[in-house]
């Protein structure tokens, strides 16, 4: 694919023009620096799912934009890479009459997302004990591949876990009331389906909730470095040099296996109602065909489950930074909790008529805008708060959504840096320990379960997160409210 091949409609925006067996056009939001990558098709086998053939991101927009009942348009958003089926960064509405819902639209880690807690601290409480903090949070947090939460359940707690959300971690007494208001859909999903989970998928999570977990999962410690959005910073009550903790995580081993379980399913209702299959993962099934249901009742429930495990480590966060700084659980509030692989419901206008969708996000955020029902009460007036993770070594970005945003891309906003090297390049070219060492020496102190694990996430691994940002900004589509740096990042 190349430069031609796209249609330049702003420095942020570029369209795909339908052809073949497009049914709408792919819609890009980048700009042209991080649109030029994209279009040389170069990415790494290990990236593409290990399938021995390369993807490129483009590609699978122009994929998705074949698929039965897509509405206006495929979206690619500004962090944009190759995914699995659908590309991480990327957004597809689907008519709930016409429609499908697809494996690879929502991808292994169901509902991987960012909780961020707001404390009374400031930077200068944290300075001078970083390294207590963070040996206190490493110890606390259990994290890193095959971690053991404090919770053990059995077959039917598990199925408590998968229809209560947040509230079954809240009950166990993990957590404030006060959470589930700053909690997407109040940390509950309605219509999980615990009997379309396996089993298998329910034994992988006997020991798992309010675990980390490894790969691009963490928890850091982060000072207010900018405000940008005065207005809604009150909203968020947020103050220059106050200290936040983002807790990054999803669904666990359960959410892993609900993939790879319907991955075979959805091949099945692909090919019993004639729908192509363009790669692996983007098999898919009519949104009311029994198979379709059973999958969503399926990822709800996976939904539920990284609610509760985000509910739980906040938990935990509160009980080491609370006796270390006098902090009564309520004073270190949750900001909001929000995730960017999933599937839902939502109303959404289309050519001015408001219609129910089935909006699916990989690697991207909800970011609605103003006046919208579902966001809590004090942040109505100005959209809800997304978290654009940067990496361990540089900044990252506290967003919102806007009316054009709304009007766009469903309501929906960009997730991160985005990676631009793979996790086996990246172990080539750094060494985990040096890179703790050389971050040291910038005052970010790293607590990591494997060295191994720091190279994947090296900072150079990354796409520039100040491009990304700069680009969903400058097509209107999400709004800076915040810069945020870190102090101590714990990885698995």
């Amino acid at each position: 694919m190349q430069l031609k091949d796209v249609k330049k409609v702003s420095d942020f925006e570029w369209e795909m023009p339908q052809s073949g067996d497009m049914r709408v056009p792919g819609w890009i939001f980048a700009s042209q620096t991080l649109l030029e990558p994209l279009l040389s098709g170069e990415v790494d086998v290990e990236d593409a799912g290990g399938g021995g053939h390369e993807w490129n991101a483009l590609l699978q927009v122009k994929n998705v934009a074949s698929l039965p009942g897509i509405v206006r348009a495929s979206i690619a958003m500004p962090d944009i890479h190759p995914g699995y089926g659908f590309p991480i960064g990327g957004v597809g509405a689907f008519d709930p009459a016409e429609g499908v819902v697809a494996m690879g639209g929502v991808g292994f880690d169901i509902n991987c997302g960012v909780r961020t807690l707001v404390t009374p601290l400031a930077r200068k409480d944290i300075e001078a004990r970083k390294e207590e903090v963070a040996d206190k949070l490493f110890g606390h947090v259990p994290a890193g591949l095959g971690s053991e939460g404090h919770i053990r359940l059995t077959l039917d707690g598990v199925d408590l876990v998968l229809k209560k959300g947040a509230k079954f971690a809240l009950e166990r007494g993990y957590g404030v009331p006060e959470d589930l208001d700053y909690t997407e859909e109040g940390g509950v999903m309605d219509g999980a389906d615990p009997a379309a989970v396996s089993r298998k998928a329910k034994e992988r999570e006997f020991k798992q909730v309010g675990t980390l977990g490894s790969g691009n999962h963490y928890l850091e410690v982060q000072y207010v470095e900018e405000i940008y959005d005065p207005e809604a910073a009150r909203a968020y009550g947020l103050e220059k040099d106050q200290i936040l903790v983002a807790i990054h995580c999803g669904s666990r081993g359960l959410g892993h296996q609900i993939g790879q379980d319907y991955l075979q399913e959805l091949e099945k209702a692909s090919r019993k109602y004639g729908i192509p299959i363009r790669e692996r993962e983007l098999v898919c099934a009519p949104i009311k065909s029994p198979e379709g249901q059973r999958y969503l009742g399926a990822v709800f429930a996976g939904i539920n489950v990284a609610f509760a495990n985000r509910q739980a480590i906040a938990h935990l966060v509160r009980e080491v930074l609370g006796p270390m700084f006098n902090l009564p659980p309520g004073k270190i509030r949750t900001l909001y909790d929000v995730g960017h692989n999933n599937v839902k419901f939502e109303k959404h206008k289309v050519n001015g008529v408001e219609k129910t969708l089935l909006v699916h996000r990989k690697g991207s955020t909800r970011a609605f805008g103003p006046d919208r029902p579902e966001n809590p009460a004090p942040y109505r007036k100005v959209g809800h708060p997304i978290f654009v993770g940067g990496t361990m070594g540089t900044a990252s970005y506290i967003l919102r959504g806007t009316p054009r945003g709304m009007e766009k891309v469903f309501g929906s906003g960009v997730h991160g840096a985005g990676r631009a090297m793979s996790r086996v390049k990246a172990k080539k070219r750094w060494r985990g320990d040096q890179l703790v060492r050389e971050l040291a020496q910038k005052g970010i102190v790293i607590r990591a379960h494997s060295y191994a694990g720091a190279a994947e996430e090296a900072p150079g691994a990354y796409k520039d997160v100040e491009l990304v940002v700069d680009a969903a900004v400058g097509a209107g589509i999400n709004a800076k409210v915040a810069k945020v740096r870190p102090l101590v990042c714990i990885k698995g």
